[in-house]
């Protein structure tokens, strides 16, 4: 028996990626009972572009409102798609994960379920990993999100909940942090979140060579985590560490190398290059040993591996930089 539950309404921001008509379409096909409203939030730059796959809803089209947020990023795309919402529970779903073939009837249930206290009720991801070999490093950072908490793939939250705390902090211009900043915000506010059994599949997207050094901008984020809740973040989300202390330190063997290189002290130059070259070394080995060890693989990360440490800690610093007078946020919904 489907417990019944008030009414939802679903937040899907998009920058026309094709994975939303799979999106769409997976979210049309479940069982369970219909939102009564999806709210997609086209978030291109500029005027709007190509129409989307809205016909991937079938019958649930007539339920969808497209919204425009301007090339702003998630977190401000998803405010925008919040602020039309009346309905009791907002379920933020991103475009490019495939809900399961029951996922409205276990959604009726996470939220039928929640106790009065409970302000959010997380989605169970699985990232589906190749059978036949390793999976590549960026595969393994897609994997990552499986464990991770408040992660906003597939979150429910109560609608007063998120206007109450103002909604995403958009100086997060990326899809990193963004939903940790919030849920901590929730957790402050006296509000309980929970992981609960609907199941959402969150394949992994192709990507080139370069995207794990792409990726490193988000250690400006961390630099606003950090100013926002404190040093020991970190633990209350339990989100991993990282390397930054590393590739700082790698960073700056690097960079004294070439300083006493022009300063004609060789013996230290060769000395500074060495700890450079084994740092590299060592963080190339960690990445190519768990993987496939392609030829293609074992290339992306040498060559990554080199430009990663001085990327993180140029981000790094420009977000301490940046983020330094940063104060709560207080945008209203």
């Amino acid at each position: 028996m489907i417990p019944s539950l008030a009414s939802y309404a679903v937040v899907v921001p998009t920058i026309g990626r094709p994975c939303l008509a799979d999106c769409l379409a997976a979210l049309a096909s479940c069982e369970g009972p219909e939102p009564s409203r999806i709210l997609v939030v086209d978030d291109r730059p500029g005027p709007p572009g190509d129409p989307l796959p809205l016909d991937a809803l079938g019958s649930l089209v007539g339920r969808t409102v497209v919204l425009h947020s301007g090339g702003r990023g998630p977190a401000a795309a998803r405010n925008t798609g919040v602020r039309a919402v009346d309905e009791p529970w907002t379920v933020l779903l991103d475009d490019d994960v495939r809900v399961g073939p029951h996922w409205r009837e276990q959604l009726a249930r996470d939220l039928a379920e929640a106790s009065p206290d409970t302000g959010g009720v997380q989605g169970v991801l699985r990232v589906p990993l190749p059978a036949d070999r390793r999976p590549t490093d960026w595969e393994r950072n897609t994997a990552g999100l499986q464990g991770a908490l408040w992660v906003t793939a597939d979150m429910a939250y109560r609608t007063e909940v998120l206007k109450t705390v103002g909604g995403f902090d958009e100086r997060f211009p990326r899809a990193f942090r963004e939903d940790a900043d919030l849920a901590l915000r929730v957790i402050d506010a006296g509000w309980r979140i929970v992981r609960g059994e609907r199941r959402t599949e969150h394949p992994v997207r192709p990507a080139d060579r370069w995207v794990s050094v792409r990726l490193q901008r988000g250690n400006a984020d961390d630099a606003l985590m950090k100013r926002l809740h404190g040093p020991d973040w970190w633990e209350r989300a339990a989100a991993p560490r990282g390397r930054i202390r590393r590739h700082a330190a790698v960073t700056a063997a690097g960079l004294g190398a070439l300083l006493l290189a022009a300063a004609g002290r060789r013996r230290s130059a060769v000395l500074a290059a060495a700890g450079w070259v084994l740092g590299t070394a060592e963080f190339a080995r960690s990445r190519i040993a768990p993987g496939p060890r392609t030829p293609d693989e074992i290339v992306t990360m040498a060559v990554t591996s080199a430009v990663i440490p001085a990327a993180a800690t140029w981000h790094r610093l420009s977000g301490e930089l940046r983020h330094r007078s940063a104060e709560s946020w207080d945008g209203a919904l």
